[in-house]
């Protein structure tokens, strides 16, 4: 259910703090030191950027450190459904989503703070993070960039136990540039000198120079994947390997072998923070992690009765083409395994490539339904997205929502129970969530 109290303050925020303002560290600093610079008080801190991955990773780094039995906070961005799924405080037995007395509360402190400065409600949001990471104990805190990294605002932490760079390409070329060592040099913005960094596998070695160079600068410890650490699948398990040796694990619980790689850049960001990580606490871990909406399948709720029977269908938030490269890759495997019609219905905002998310899924979709994305203003219009999916060489059509999408293949499908995936958007993802009564927890 929503949260009311803090969505009232959140709404109150938005009205006087639109969003065009300059990526600038200026005002989030000025903000924190008003209250007291909360960020300077926090347990180690893994900060997490890159374009692709850095959700999952956070999710497995959460899930390394309870396997531990140590007490967590996690901010992730965007959320799905609530706000207060940004803020996961630490708590024995695994953390929780900020309660919505305790949110609201600091959003309140926060704005007061503020005193109607010029500010973007992102930065008021990550100055909540530090307030109540700084005034709940906890072992460790887990931060996910929001844009970029060099002037994202989470990027007033001076000291990070480790920064992280997942999988760069390109996104937001408005902002980080349109070259993928333009976006690299902005992700590598969160490094700090003297402290160790871990980078994930990347698939463009021009970003991964400017990664390696940008550690070696600041003379920071650097763990690089498929140098330092990695893992394969063999046999149906997950092999991590680094300098300390091999562990034979349980596959990641989501799915995709992109997860391996993921899982990989966790285990070495919670060693490299400080932190032992056994065999049994990587097994365990691997077993309970989760991420909504991130190749979720799709529980039974108010949505999914609508498919046709027996269907087996998937939700994912990916919105660019390196995500439509992985999910497209995660979705061969399963045909591999249980082949079944597949069928996408997407929708997109037209700040992403459509075509080029739409090319990974060539050769694999059957036909293309495509939906505008309600929560956003910047939807792409449906016919218009149908457009970019045929030029992208699939078969597309526009309707106008999932529902109907799930209702018109019902209703025309003669075949086998389809494999179904709804992606292209977080916004669409949390809608559907939301639509469906499984909203994350």
């Amino acid at each position: 259910m929503t949260t009311l109290a803090a969505d009232r303050e959140i709404e109150s925020l938005m009205s006087l703090h639109p969003k065009g303002f300059d990526l600038s560290l200026d005002r989030i600093s000025r903000l924190l030191e008003r209250l007291g610079n909360p960020q300077d008080h926090l347990p180690p801190v893994i900060h997490i950027a890159g374009t692709n991955g850095k959700g999952s990773c956070a999710a497995f780094s959460r899930a390394l450190l309870e396997a531990s039995g140590h007490r967590v906070h996690v901010h992730t961005s965007p959320h799905l459904v609530n706000w207060h799924e940004r803020y996961r405080l630490a708590a024995d037995g695994g953390g929780r989503l900020v309660e919505d007395k305790v949110f609201a509360d600091a959003i309140g402190r926060v704005a007061k703070a503020n005193d109607g400065q010029k500010i973007t409600v992102f930065e008021i949001l990550t100055a909540v993070t530090f307030l109540l990471f700084s005034e709940h104990p906890a072992d460790a805190v887990i931060i996910e960039v929001g844009l970029g990294g060099r002037f994202d605002a989470t990027n007033v932490i001076s000291e990070p136990a480790v920064s992280v760079i997942m999988p760069v390409s390109l996104d937001h070329e408005s902002f980080l540039g349109d070259r993928v060592e333009l976006i690299a040099a902005e992700k590598a913005g969160i490094i700090k000198g003297g402290c160790p960094v871990v980078i994930g596998a990347q698939e463009s070695e021009t970003a991964l120079q400017v990664l390696i160079e940008t550690a070696e600068r600041l003379d920071c410890p650097a763990f690089v994947y498929g140098q330092d650490f990695l893992a394969f699948e063999e046999n149906g398990r997950m092999v991590y390997q680094d300098e300390d040796g091999l562990m034979d694990l349980s596959p990641p619980r989501l799915p995709g072998r992109h997860q391996f790689a993921n899982a990989a850049a966790a285990i070495a960001a919670v060693k490299a923070a400080g932190f032992e990580i056994s065999h049994r606490v990587a097994d365990k871990a691997m077993a309970n992690v989760a991420w909504p909406g991130r190749m979720q399948k799709l529980p039974q709720g108010r949505l999914t009765e609508l498919a046709p029977k027996g269907a087996d269908i998937w939700l994912d938030g990916g919105h660019n083409p390196g995500a439509g490269v992985v999910v497209a890759e995660a979705l061969a495997e399963q045909e591999e395994k249980n082949p079944r019609p597949l069928f996408l219905i997407s929708g997109m905002i037209n700040t992403k490539d459509q075509s080029g998310y739409f090319s990974a899924f060539k050769g694999l979709v059957r036909h293309v339904y495509t939906v505008p994305v309600s929560l956003s203003e910047a939807s792409v219009p449906n016919d218009e997205l149908a457009i970019r999916a045929v030029e992208a060489g699939l078969s597309a059509e526009p309707v106008t929502s999932v529902a109907n999408a799930l209702m018109l293949l019902r209703d025309t499908w003669d075949g086998p129970p389809p494999r179904i995936l709804i992606s292209g958007s977080l916004y669409l993802a949390g809608a559907v969530l939301a639509e469906n009564g499984t909203p994350p927890v």
